[in-house]
């Protein structure tokens, strides 16, 4: 699993796409709800959050998130880690 992570990284960094961790995988796996009802897999090591670029579609939180991937990736923090809130 670290090959994958370390290749996903890699190819986040160089296409300028926010990456994260998060302090607490089950914790992330009940916000999102995955798998529960569709009988799917819950690996959660890594979900693509997007954020449109249409003003209509504009998600604060989202903006937020980026500014800080940003900051972080400024003192060479290249993927930071975010605590989920309790």
């Amino acid at each position: 699993l670290q090959i994958h992570f370390t290749l996903i990284q890699a190819f986040c960094c160089e296409n300028d796409i926010d990456i994260v961790r998060v302090s607490d995988v089950p914790k992330l796996a009940a916000i999102v709800g995955a798998g529960e009802e569709s009988g799917e897999p819950r690996d959660l090591h890594c979900i693509l959050i997007t954020n449109p670029n249409e003003d209509g579609w504009k998600d604060p939180a989202l903006e937020k998130l980026n500014l800080f991937c940003e900051e972080s990736r400024n003192v060479n923090d290249w993927v930071p880690t975010i605590a989920l809130p309790e």
